[in-house]
């Protein structure tokens, strides 16, 4: 057997990132070259892992250099500092599949047929906020979580 020919493949390829552009804060704009999210642009805060470890301690305080941020090693991670600092894309994925969009956060409330007062009461905020969060105001990672674990709460209710 020849081993010419032979492709192994180990686990899902890395995810690749096509463009990157600073919005605000910790916030970037993340365009995917590859993978499920190919071609789709959209905001990413990275205020989680920026908080949670310290290695990225010099982009806590300093928006300057977080802003400098720029595509590494073919669009697989991100760096700063001249690559003093980096975060790999598949950090940056998991913060994304971790928010919402507003047309997002519509049809769970339309998939589970919550009104404005119902979504409130499921997801412990107030009446606005759900209105804000389905009209055009950003989406916390918190609202995003709950919303993961209601639609998995449900779907073991109804298995």
């Amino acid at each position: 057997m020849s081993a010419d020919n032979d492709i192994i493949t180990v686990g899902e390829p890395m995810p690749r990132i096509a463009g990157i552009r600073h919005v605000h804060d910790h916030v970037v704009s993340v365009t995917w070259a590859d993978g499920p999210r190919q071609g789709i642009t959209e905001n990413v805060d990275l205020t989680p892992v920026i908080m949670q470890y310290r290695f990225f301690q010099p982009l806590r305080g300093d928006i300057g250099l977080f802003a400098s941020v720029q595509l590494g090693e073919d669009g697989h991670m991100l760096v700063w500092d001249n690559g003093r600092i980096d975060m790999a894309a598949t950090t940056v994925e998991r913060l994304t599949s971790e928010s919402m969009t507003n047309a997002q956060f519509q049809a769970f409330l339309e998939r589970h047929g919550l009104t404005l007062d119902a979504a409130a009461a499921v997801l412990g905020i107030s009446r606005r906020q759900v209105a804000y969060y389905a009209k055009d105001r950003p989406i916390p990672r918190l609202v995003t979580l709950a919303c993961a674990g209601y639609d998995a709460w449900q779907a073991r209710k109804a298995a």
